[in-house]
């Protein structure tokens, strides 16, 4: 059954202009039978103003016969109504007020029948926010008196949803699982690896520590024992030459200059014998 989007107003007109009897009008409009007679008897709705269903196409004069004659008959809403909790999904129109009523209880049939759905696909579905379901779910663990006495109803049945809507949130939230399980797997091999890598590259590190200074070593002792089989080498060589030409230049100079001594001598001896003789 669908609830008219003005309940009161259509109680009241329904009581007014018919001879339905108060249960019929309480199931057709979702009011309490109580209440209907309260109605009634003029002691709540004073001022409303009575709404006609046949206006609005939700009720038909032919329906309204048929239950003012069977008392145990319940009033039927046109078929267009029927289809109007689908046309309210499709369209996100305003829902009745028994669908938003019982919300919560929607919310904890889910909750306790499908716990694979996640809470996107229950916000999806059922129109609502990620507090609501939180304060159901947290409030029945903690046993808060405003959700213990909550009692869980089928949301397909309140005309929420679909089977198939809930098929589909469920495979849906169940490859998002399988996919955050692949993704935390994958993570895991690859820190795996980086540490693997990381030890490998810090074994290779260690050993290029521990041989690079031996290296160096012996390549700067390679260059010292050929810096000293080198360098007296060279000395050697270059005190030789010096030898060599001293030796070369030494006797041509003492040569010459005892030449050049024995021909000042020959040539000054004549001039003091000449000399010596002339005065005789």
């Amino acid at each position: 059954m669908v609830a008219p989007l003005m309940p009161k107003a259509t109680a009241v007109w329904l009581i007014d202009n018919t001879s339905l009897t108060f249960r019929q009008i309480a199931n057709f409009c979702e009011i309490h039978e109580l209440e209907i007679q309260t109605i009634a008897d003029g002691d709540i709705a004073v001022n409303i103003q009575g709404k006609s269903p046949i206006e609005v196409g939700l009720l038909s004069w032919d329906e309204i016969h048929r239950c003012e004659a069977d008392a145990s008959a319940d009033l039927v809403a046109n078929k267009l109504e029927n289809d109007v909790r689908e046309h309210n999904l499709k369209a996100k129109k305003i829902l009745s007020p028994t669908q938003r009523a019982e919300k919560p209880a929607a919310i904890l049939w889910l909750l306790t029948n499908y716990p694979e759905v996640s809470d996107k696909e229950i916000r999806r579905l059922l129109q609502t926010t990620d507090t609501t379901i939180r304060k159901i779910r947290y409030g029945i663990a903690s046993k808060d008196q405003a959700y213990v006495d909550l009692k869980p109803k089928n949301a397909i049945h309140l005309g929420y949803f679909t089977e198939r809507d809930l098929e589909a949130a469920l495979q849906s939230s169940l490859q998002k699982e399988e996919t955050k399980k692949a993704k935390k797997t994958t993570k895991k091999t690859s820190k795996k690896t980086t540490k693997k890598t990381a030890t490998k590259a810090a074994a290779k590190k260690t050993t290029a520590k521990k041989a690079a200074p031996k290296k160096t070593a012996t390549k700067a002792v390679a260059k010292k024992t050929t810096a000293k089989k080198a360098a007296p080498k060279k000395t050697a060589t270059k005190a030789a030459a010096k030898k060599t030409t001293a030796k070369k230049a030494a006797p041509k100079k003492t040569a010459t200059k005892a030449a050049a001594k024995k021909t000042t001598a020959k040539k000054a001896a004549p001039k003091k014998t000449a000399k010596k003789s002339s005065k005789k």
